[in-house]
Formats: C-alpha cells, structure tokens, sequence
C-alpha cells in the first residue's frame, strides 16, 4: 500500500507523519533569546527564547544587506525542521532545484509555543502568556533581523505558516520582496474552521485528567477527541477512499495512526496553539501588501473549501497578488497538499520571475 500518512500531514501536534528522505538537508540549529518580551495580551516573558533552523549562506550586496534569505513558515504543531520531509525538500531544496541552497539563504523558524522555542509544556503550563499570530510574526522577523536580514526575498509558509505570510507582507510591508502563502484564508477564522479547533481545544479542557492544565500524565481521552479531529481535518476523501477502500482497511490504519499520533501530542501546547488563531484576521489591511504575492489553496481541502470563494474575492484586492486553486486529484492530498511542492513548484517558479528573478 502507498503511504497513506501524507494524507493528513500538517497539523497535528508531532505534526507531519512522514520519514525523512535519505539525503537529509543539512540544516544548522540556532536559537535567538529576546530579553523582556511583550505579548499583545499585556503580559510578558524575561526572555523568550526562538529556535530556528537555516540552509545555505547569506549572501549580500555592495552596500552589506543580504539578498537571498527565504523565510519558510510552518503550520500548527509543527516546526522549521519538518520541511526535510522529501515531498518539499528533495523538491526543493536539491542542486537546482527553486529554493537550492547553494543560491538562498533558507530561514526557517520554530515559532513561539512549537518545536525547541518557548512553549507552556517548558514549565509555565497555562500561566505560559497567550500568545496569538502577531505576536508569533513579531518573533519570525525578530529572527530575521538578527541575521541582519533587511529585505527577505520570499517569505512563503504553510497553513499556519501561510496566514503568517499574509500578516508578515501587512506588518512589514518592505520585509519581503514576495510572498507566497499555501492553504489558508485571508479572512477572520469563522464557521466551521473556528468550530474544529473549539471543538478540540473543548475535548481536552473537559477531560477531568487535565486539571486545568496541571496533569502529572497526558489527558488520554481529551487528546484523543483532539487528535480525531485534526485527523479528519487534514485529510482529503478522494485519496482517502482509493488507499482504504474497505471497513476492515480503515480500522487497521486508524488503530495504527491513533496511538503514534497520541504519542508526541502535548494538552498545553495544543490548546495555545489552537487558541493562537483567535485574533487572525487580515482581510483589513489586504491592500497595504507591497509584494507580488502568489496564493494557493487546494479543492480537497476541508479546513479551506473553496466553494466558499473567500480567495478569490479577497485576491482582489492585493495589487500583485495572483490565487491558484490546485484541482482535485487522486493524489492530491487535501490540506496537507501545501507541503507537496510538485503540486505548485510552477506558481513559485512563476512569483520568483515576475518578483525579480
């Protein structure tokens, strides 16, 4: 049987449940730590500290900026490091290849509360300050200036990551040369996308294990009502239905899945980073984008259907945007398909050329 885990990739806490290639890129670990941080809620941290992974060199002009850093985004639960997985990096990332790292600079952050940067699941558990996506965009360009990065040439990132995208281009509306955001919606998150992550962030608040988030042990049965909702989530019917087309085919993959799923899951940390989403909304200040920014959703995604045409109306109003809808496939691979570069390598190709080169 073909792999089936891609059909889910990108959300879950533990995130993306693939192998990584062969060849693995090889990324180099630092971490940046900014004293005396200020969240938008009020509060604040002594020091904050953000884990980030790079490929390739900096490389910079007469006047000593850098010109070729590209800042890749994750999506929730996720980290910088899951862009090793060979659906995007041996796509990617090889000799040659768009985003070769012989000729960028390639930055890609853990944001706050995810990977090896500062999270609740540290210590702080629900006292951890409640972070939302602006104050995450903070931490991603305070990472890029620390590189002495003026100028991105591409911030580009997934789900999470692509809602990013869209506040980077709007709070610095110099800081990147282009953007290209994957699976997501420039709008305030509502209906049934809002109702998803209550629902799971609900399922494990009412598990009395979680003791309002002070558990000694893992809340079992509050992760689970989670982890089944990211599942159905992320996945796409069409592939879906060819990989498992029996009853018996389906529960033999869903006890597998569950419990390595459940395995990396932390309550604390998913909760923040469902509740992070909170405050997104875009769609006020679409026009203040400066960069050619190239957008791209898929049809099989259930977090973002595009029947209800919200892309497209929203494109609009970006002087350089451009939204590309991915068709359903068989081997498409429904939310997740914003880490399959070969579904979009061409539209990056594309926003590349008419950004510059």
């Amino acid at each position: 049987m073909r792999r089936v885990l891609g059909l889910i990739a990108g959300l879950a806490a533990g995130c993306l449940a693939w192998s990584a290639s062969a060849a693995e890129p090889p990324f180099q670990q630092h971490d940046l730590v900014l004293k005396d941080f200020h969240f938008r809620s009020g509060e604040t941290l002594p020091e904050l500290k953000l884990h980030y992974w790079t490929l390739g060199q900096p490389k910079k002009d007469a006047a000593g900026h850098v010109t070729n850093a590209v800042m890749i985004l994750h999506g929730t639960g996720g980290s910088g490091h899951q862009f090793a997985a060979p659906q995007f990096a041996d796509v990617l990332f090889a000799p040659g290849g768009l985003l070769d790292p012989a000729k960028y600079f390639l930055i890609m952050p853990d944001d706050i509360g995810h990977g090896a940067s500062s999270k609740p699941s540290d210590g702080m558990h629900m006292r951890f300050p409640k972070y939302d996506y602006a104050d995450m965009v903070i931490g991603e360009h305070a990472v890029a200036e620390s590189l002495g990065v003026q100028q991105l040439r591409l911030v580009m990132g997934t789900s999470m990551g692509c809602m990013h995208s869209f506040m980077y281009a709007e709070m610095y509306p110099d800081g990147a040369r282009a953007a290209m955001p994957l699976a997501c919606q420039a709008v305030a998150l509502a209906g049934r996308n809002r109702l998803w992550r209550e629902m799971s962030i609900t399922g494990i608040k009412a598990d009395p294990a979680w003791m309002g988030g002070e558990y000694k042990a893992e809340p079992q049965l509050g992760l689970r009502t989670a982890e089944n909702m990211l599942i159905l989530a992320g996945a796409s019917a069409w592939p879906m239905q060819i990989e498992l087309p029996t009853g018996e085919q389906v529960d033999a993959w869903y006890a597998q899945q569950l419990p390595q799923r459940m395995k990396t899951a932390e309550a604390n940390d998913l909760i923040y980073q469902l509740e992070a989403s909170r405050t997104y909304d875009p769609s006020k200040d679409l026009e203040k984008i400066k960069a050619p920014l190239t957008w791209v959703n898929s049809c099989d995604d259930f977090i973002n259907p595009p029947e209800l045409g919200l892309a497209q109306a929203e494109v609009k109003r970006i002087k350089g945007g451009k939204f590309v809808l991915i068709p359903c496939r068989p081997d498409t691979h429904g939310h997740g398909t914003h880490t399959w570069a070969v579904f979009w390598k061409n539209d990056l190709a594309d926003l590349l050329k008419r950004s510059g080169g």
